[in-house]
């Protein structure tokens, strides 16, 4: 029985499955997956594309996790940006497991989960670098890496078949403002054990030689605070508390106290301050009773709306709507972050306004306002070097990215069959005689739509970016009841298609074109076929008008 046992477990496999992350910037979710035990690696949301049109968010699919034949064990989170925690309201929803993660990202979801009203029932475990924590037949230890917040993870995954590291989001910065840095000796620990699998970040993979440290933003910061005559507006990720130290910082050093506006940015300063990541001088922080007492040299405002989402307190301020901030020449607003993919347009819309309205504004591309919190390709190579993997999966980033980051892992002598670039849903098999992709799994975009979660799929939006390009065209008929005959003329209704005072004479057309359709109709037929006739035909006569393709609704009466 021993026997059979052991050669069972022998033909086992770890399976990797990406679940969000690769081929895309942000939704990151990695599962590792070995018998039917599967743990996951962090829990993020996706921003919305352009052409998601209503969309407020995008996350994970677990469907392959609830299809009730495998035992989601735990989720190991790497650190506190929305991209790795903001799925997590809606996933413990569906699942009920524990979540580790090291103390200031537990802090950072416990805000999270307070909004959901999900707090109570969660089940947060807070872990430090070094602890090794069993979850079936997975042991995991998180070890230090620098990233633009504090308390990140990279994660030591022991296997049955072998070692895994996942870097999460990293860099080398050797001057960090909140005195943490990658674990490189750990990581050559780990390399001169033997490493049978990285999963390394590849945001930055495309750009040479170094990422610079955070240092370099508090200079700038400083010397924007110490010239500038009026306030000085910071935004950045609510989640970047370094960032909101350097800002305390450089406000000190330059006589200015501090106001912070937002939601999310003020419930993630109070959670800091109480934990201790924050240093807050005694009475740096202004109340909103003092804000109009406080000449403008000697104040700095610290808010959201990095990505100039449209209820920010960022873009409240551009568009002259909030309640206590007012833009007046003089005022410096300095964007301290990188526009995420798809929110460039919502970003320099909110520049323009506040442009438009007398404000300078500092953004990185004209000055050193924001740096990266990924390694570039330098960085990367260490890491390789140290870690010396049999197998290497590049992750994190748009598909370019990952090629460029596989090229750099040839470059330094891996064989180009023990790298393999995968996307969201690919299976990635290992044992110990050699790795290869055996499949897939169902992993596509879960979009949130207000209260709505999953209930917005591709047709839904395939017919709001056909009613935001052509319109509509509403055919209403009335039909008898006894005869199944058309009474009198059908009414139609333009929407973005034309304006209906202009067009009078196409949507009289129109009308008779749907009396000839239905011409013939002597007796009682079914809904459906009148409506599909009626489409067809007013389709294709609008098509031959006006070249548009209008989406047509027919609604039938009867009378």
């Amino acid at each position: 029985m021993a026997r059979k046992k052991g050669l069972a477990m022998a033909r086992k496999k770890l399976r990797v499955i990406p679940l969000g992350g690769l081929g895309e910037i942000g939704k990151n979710m990695m599962l590792l997956e070995y018998g039917d035990s599967i743990i996951a690696v962090d829990a993020g949301l996706m921003f919305p594309e352009e052409e998601m049109l209503g969309i407020d968010l995008v996350i994970p699919d677990l469907s392959y996790v609830l299809d009730g034949r495998r035992n989601l064990r735990a989720i190991f989170l790497t650190h506190g940006h929305e991209d790795h925690i903001g799925a997590l309201p809606y996933i413990l929803h569906q699942v009920n497991v524990p979540v580790y993660c090291t103390r200031l990202t537990a802090g950072l979801v416990e805000v999270r989960l307070k909004e959901a009203k999900l707090l109570k029932q969660s089940d947060i475990r807070v872990v430090k670098p070094g602890d090794r924590i069993q979850e079936g037949p997975f042991q995991v230890e998180p070890f230090s890496v620098a990233h633009s917040v504090p308390d990140s993870t990279g994660l030591a995954i022991h296997t049955p078949v072998g070692l895994v590291i996942h870097t999460g989001d990293f860099k080398l910065d050797h001057t960090p403002v909140m005195a943490q840095s990658t674990d490189l000796r750990r990581l050559a620990q780990h390399g001169h054990e033997g490493v049978l699998l990285l999963l390394a970040d590849s945001t930055y993979a495309e750009i040479p030689g170094y990422t610079p440290s955070e240092q370099v933003v508090g200079e700038a910061l400083h010397s924007i605070m110490s010239t500038s005559p009026g306030r000085v507006i910071v935004t950045t990720f609510a989640s970047l508390i370094a960032r909101v130290q350097q800002v305390i910082d450089a406000a000190d050093d330059t006589g200015r106290r501090v106001f912070v506006t937002g939601r999310s940015m003020q419930d993630n300063v109070q959670m800091a301050t109480q934990l201790g990541y924050l240093n807050v001088p005694k009475g740096m922080m202004v109340a909103v009773r003092e804000l109009d007492q406080i000449p403008h040299d000697r104040l700095a405002i610290i808010t959201t709306g990095s990505q100039g989402e449209p209820t920010s307190a960022l873009t409240r301020i551009a568009n002259q709507e909030h309640p206590h901030v007012t833009i007046v020449p003089g005022d410096t607003v300095v964007l301290s972050a990188s526009a995420v993919p798809g929110n460039e347009s919502l970003v320099y819309r909110t520049v323009d306004n506040l442009f438009r309205l007398g404000a300078r504004v500092l953004y990185n591309r004209i000055a050193n306002v924001h740096v990266r919190g990924h390694a570039a390709q330098e960085e990367l190579k260490i890491v390789h070097s140290l870690v010396r993997p049999r197998y290497f999966v590049p992750i994190h980033g748009e598909y370019r990215h990952m090629a460029l980051h596989a090229d750099l892992a040839r470059s330094l002598g891996m064989p180009d069959e023990h790298i393999f670039v995968l996307t969201d849903g690919d299976v990635l098999e290992l044992d110990e005689q050699g790795a290869h992709v055996s499949g897939r799994v169902h992993a596509d975009y879960v979009y949130v739509d207000g209260l709505g979660v999953g209930d917005i799929d591709h047709l839904v939006l395939r017919d709001r970016r056909h009613l935001a390009t052509d319109g509509m065209v509403v055919i209403i008929l009335a039909i008898e009841k006894q005869t199944g005959r058309l009474v009198g003329l059908p009414e139609v209704v333009s929407r973005g298609f034309v304006d209906i005072e202009e067009s009078e004479e196409l949507l009289q057309r129109t009308r008779q074109k749907v009396v000839s359709a239905l011409e013939g109709a002597d007796h009682i037929v079914e809904w459906g076929v009148v409506n599909t006739k009626v489409k067809d035909a007013i389709a294709q006569f609008l098509y031959q008008e006006t070249h548009r393709r209008p989406m047509v609704l027919p609604v039938s009466v009867e009378v």
